[in-house]
């Protein structure tokens, strides 16, 4: 653990649905997760060890004055957005965009955007068992018909010496014969025609022997005519095997071809994102500047992202996910209302409603719990996204206001393991989404915490974050969002139900020194209905009204009583006033605090009823 304040918790994206100790940023551009990496969201004991520790080292200063550590917020760079228009890009810039647009269009063509690359056809994986069989039959013919050949061939040669002994057995006894003839001739003294039986009878021997070896010839050469006809089976078999292997291929490469033919008909892949297709016109391009941005402009590292991004979404089931029910338990933890000066969207995080321990157990006591809510928040995410215009001119990124008010301390284990699952999904697939990151109600601790890691970041990502402590957060969201835009329950005048006043009537913003008195006039004509809204964050001043007549002899009238107005007594005060004389109506406030005041008013006149 020691080691870990030199390396501080990677930029997190900065539409997180919840807020970890760690500011929430741009993704890194230094170190770009691969294709293949897939980060598994932080363990528990990590984030909560590494926030614990900073925390220790900076309790001692701010527990001492954490007033002063609120003082001390330091106001983030002017954050410009970069164009979008392709022409008004650094050369560098047009050519990184030229080169992801070429990629893009390649993958599509090949139709492997969406999805991995198909694994094999069927019939590749079964070629082996095709192959074998014919192999092993093959293999046996070698081994066994050899062996019954020889076989034979044994028993062939078996019988072959069996008839030669019984020849020789007949010559023997031929022989015995001749000799017991030729005794029998020398003693009877025959004639000569003994001898010439004689010869004859060598001759029939002679005869014999002759077709004897005939006989082992014939027999010879039917034992090398069927080796031959064994070799010819083998032949014929390999041949088929050879031929099975050729239709095999054949057909492979048919299936190929027919692949191939269709992916041609077919033509290129549509794919869309965030509503938009790419590659079809000047809003893909602002898609695709996203993704390089995210990536520092290295091509392939933004092809990746985009890539994995869209095989995400598909798998995620986004477009589904946009038109599922998935209740209302959570609308006023994470909502949309109006927009900053610049016209982004501003999404709020209200991370103090999960102290409703009811609201907390439904959201994170189980993993289906949580993963319900995960979805809830991108669907949310979404919707916002989608509403955005993607045109070059155009906004395409929303301002998020987070607040950190009686948030769930360090301790929430589920809170927080949904914050790293949601988080990192976010992370990877949502990039450049916010213009400014704003983080009100913020406590000292958090103050403190966040400006030891500052140094860590890029400047680029530290110029999107702005904190305000309580008694600044309106006086911070007046910077940046108009007062009659700002929710009623962080200083502003925006708020629910039918109003006098709507967030088209725009309101006067004025601070009020210490122990001074500021009066707003509103004139007035004859006959008419004048209505107002007054409100001073904090109040704890005295506030009265009263209208002044513009003839000399006329009589002032007094509309509201000068009177102390508690913070805790009204919100927003509304009034009206009927004259059938031209004048004004004064609005008087008198601050005798210490602390400077931020005073909200707006007015308009109706008509009489004849």
């Amino acid at each position: 653990m020691a080691q870990e304040p030199q390396n501080p918790p990677p930029p997190a994206q900065e539409l997180s649905p919840l807020v970890d100790p760690v500011p929430l940023h741009d993704p890194p551009t230094t170190q770009p997760q691969a294709e293949s990496e897939v980060k598994p969201p932080a363990t528990e004991a990590e984030p909560e060890d590494k926030a614990g520790v900073v925390i220790e080292e900076v309790v001692g200063e701010a527990e001492k004055a954490p007033s002063a550590v609120e003082d001390k917020i330091s106001e983030s760079v002017s954050f410009k957005e970069e164009t979008n228009v392709v022409g008004d890009l650094p050369e560098a810039q047009k050519k990184a965009l030229d080169e992801l647009k070429k990629l893009v269009q390649e993958s599509l063509n090949n139709h492997d955007l969406t999805a991995p690359k198909p694994p094999p056809p069927e019939p590749e994986k079964k070629k082996p068992d095709i192959v074998k069989e014919p192999e092993v039959a093959a293999g046996e013919a070698e081994k066994k018909e050899p062996e019954v050949a020889a076989e034979e061939a044994e028993k062939k040669e078996v019988e072959v010496k069996e008839e030669k002994k019984e020849v020789e057995v007949k010559e023997e006894k031929k022989e015995v014969e001749v000799k017991e003839e030729k005794k029998d001739v020398e003693v009877i003294e025959e004639n000569k025609d003994v001898e010439v039986t004689e010869e004859k009878k060598e001759v029939e021997v002679t005869e014999e022997k002759k077709e004897v070896e005939v006989t082992e010839e014939k027999k010879e050469v039917e034992v090398t005519e069927e080796k031959k006809e064994v070799e010819v089976i083998e032949e014929k078999k390999e041949v088929e095997v050879t031929e099975e292997k050729k239709e095999v291929e054949v057909t492979e490469e048919k299936k190929e071809a027919e692949e191939t033919v269709a992916v041609k008909e077919v033509g290129p892949e549509e794919v869309e994102i965030w509503g938009i297709p790419l590659l079809a016109d000047e809003r893909s391009d602002v898609i695709l500047l996203k993704f390089l941005r995210a990536r520092d402009f290295k091509v392939k590292e933004a092809f990746s992202m985009l890539r994995n991004t869209v095989r995400w979404r598909k798998e995620f089931g986004i477009d589904a996910l946009v038109l599922e029910d998935l209740g209302s338990d959570w609308d006023k933890v994470v909502f949309t209302d109006g927009h900053d000066k610049q016209g982004h969207p501003v999404c709020y995080n209200v991370f103090g409603e999960f102290e409703n321990k009811e609201l907390y157990n439904k959201t994170f006591s189980d993993e289906e719990k949580r993963n319900k809510f995960i979805r809830w928040r991108i669907q949310v995410l979404e919707k916002s996204v989608r509403s955005l215009d993607f045109s070059p001119t155009a906004i395409s990124t929303i301002v998020q206001v987070n607040d950190l008010k009686n948030s769930p301390g360090l301790g929430k284990r589920e809170l927080r393991q949904a914050t790293n699952q949601a988080l990192q999904l976010l992370q990877d697939n949502y990039p450049e989404f916010v213009a400014k990151q704003i983080f009100i109600n913020v406590p000292w601790w958090y103050l403190a915490f966040s400006r030891m890691i500052s140094p860590f970041f890029t400047q680029r990502t530290k110029s999107k974050f702005v904190f305000a402590g309580p008694s600044k957060s309106a006086e911070t969201l007046f910077k940046y969002i108009a007062p009659e835009l700002v929710p009623l329950q962080y200083g502003g005048l925006s708020r629910e139900g039918e109003q006098e006043f709507t967030t088209a009537d725009p309101a006067t913003e004025v601070t009020i020194k210490p122990a001074s008195k500021h009066a707003v006039e509103f004139p007035v004509s004859e006959k008419s209905h004048l209505v107002w809204e007054i409100r001073v964050v904090g109040w704890d001043v005295s506030y009265g009204a009263e209208f002044v007549p513009s003839a000399e002899d006329g009589y002032t009238v007094i509309v509201q009583k000068n009177r102390k107005i508690a913070p805790a007594d009204e919100t927003v005060i509304n009034n009206g006033f009927k004259t059938g004389e031209p004048g004004k109506v004064v609005l008087t406030v008198d601050n005798q605090t210490s602390k400077k005041k931020k005073l909200l008013y707006r007015s308009k006149t109706k008509p009489i009823a004849e």
